[in-house]
């Protein structure tokens, strides 16, 4: 507990999260030449997703605080999550979510008791507006880049460490939307040097959708400010963030501790996704696909070497959002009881 803000845990308020697997990639190394490869399965996590991580803290110290009101914005994932320990935590809880996010993320929220709200508009001004609309309700909204959630996400760097010691990464792979989870990741590797516990930092790569990826424009042009994308749109729903609150602190950290933000197209997400799916067994939301499309950009770069340990983040899972699989042209085939047999025998 010294590395979080709490003054103790409070068991009753957890769900089960953490202790996600660090699952070597043995097939996927040896498919494209690569050097040894773990995915950090945060797909495990009582709601689906690394959300979780952060949501916990914040309850909290949302209880510790006396707070019985707690909202968040959310693409879908943190709605989930927020409604599902607001529950745990018998706390009313406001989700106010994107008017593209997937109907099944905003069952997910609902069923635990949550008011949903779908805003239609700017996702970057509708962040600014919850802290407003809270302050005169007394809602505590645990957006994205809350200190606590961000404090929450330390835990998967943590066990990131416990898993491969004595070994450590040399890079670390994260899906990048509103900077919070990447901060958090890179904040408990700073802290474990900062202990004299390990020698050196990972080098962190954050991933972005082409479609919207402000982060990755403001680092390759060497600018010091994020820069709002006008017209966002990808595949990735759940990291559309044209207008990212933790950006420019994330491109401060990135830069000081030699680490990038890169960003891949919608061909190589969906490629992405179907080979963890089919080559690990690996079914993650697009969002997450992006770290092994990343990763794979890096490798053509020739940026890697043959001793190198890198570990992919997988943030969500892909039953969160079914419908994205109709841009895979999956089969499937017709028979009957009769026909079976010359079906099989042609596949």
């Amino acid at each position: 507990m010294e590395f979080l803000p709490l003054s103790g845990a409070d068991e009753s308020l957890s769900l089960g999260e953490g202790d996600s697997p660090l699952l070597p990639l043995i097939r996927l190394q040896h498919k494209f030449e690569l050097p040894s490869v773990w995915a950090k399965d945060e797909m495990l996590n009582p709601t689906g997703s690394f959300k979780d991580r952060g949501t916990v803290v914040a309850v909290h110290r949302a209880k510790d605080s006396g707070v019985r009101k707690i909202g968040t914005v959310s693409t879908g994932n943190m709605g989930a999550s927020t409604a599902a320990y607001g529950a745990r935590a018998g706390m009313q809880v406001f989700v106010l979510a994107k008017e593209d996010t997937p109907r099944e993320k905003l069952l997910s929220a609902g069923v635990h008791g949550a008011h949903l709200v779908q805003i239609r508009g700017d996702y970057g001004e509708l962040f600014l507006e919850s802290y407003r609309v809270g302050s005169r309700h007394g809602i505590y909204f645990m957006n994205s880049t809350d200190p606590f959630r961000i404090e929450g996400y330390k835990i998967i760097g943590f066990e990131i460490y416990e898993q491969l010691r004595p070994r450590l990464p040399h890079y670390i792979f994260v899906p990048v939307s509103s900077g919070g989870h990447l901060i958090g990741l890179m904040k408990a590797f700073i802290e474990l040097s900062r202990a004299g516990i390990i020698p050196s930092l990972p080098v962190f790569i954050g991933v972005q959708a082409q479609g919207c990826s402000p982060i990755a424009q403001a680092f390759s042009s060497g600018r010091a400010r994020v820069s709002r994308v006008p017209a966002p749109g990808s595949v990735a729903q759940s990291i559309n963030n044209p207008s990212p609150p933790g950006g420019n602190l994330l491109l401060h950290m990135l830069r000081e501790h030699d680490g990038a933000v890169t960003a891949v197209t919608d061909e190589e997400i969906l490629t992405a996704q179907r080979i963890l799916a089919r080559e690990e067994g690996l079914f993650c939301l697009p969002a997450s696909a992006t770290v092994l499309a990343g990763m794979l950009k890096i490798r053509d770069e020739g940026r890697f070497r043959p001793d190198d340990r890198v570990v992919l983040v997988i943030t969500g899972s892909g039953f969160k959002n079914i419908p994205v699989l109709e841009h895979q042209a999956l089969s499937i085939h017709s028979a009957t009881p009769a026909s079976l047999d010359a079906l099989i025998a042609s596949l």
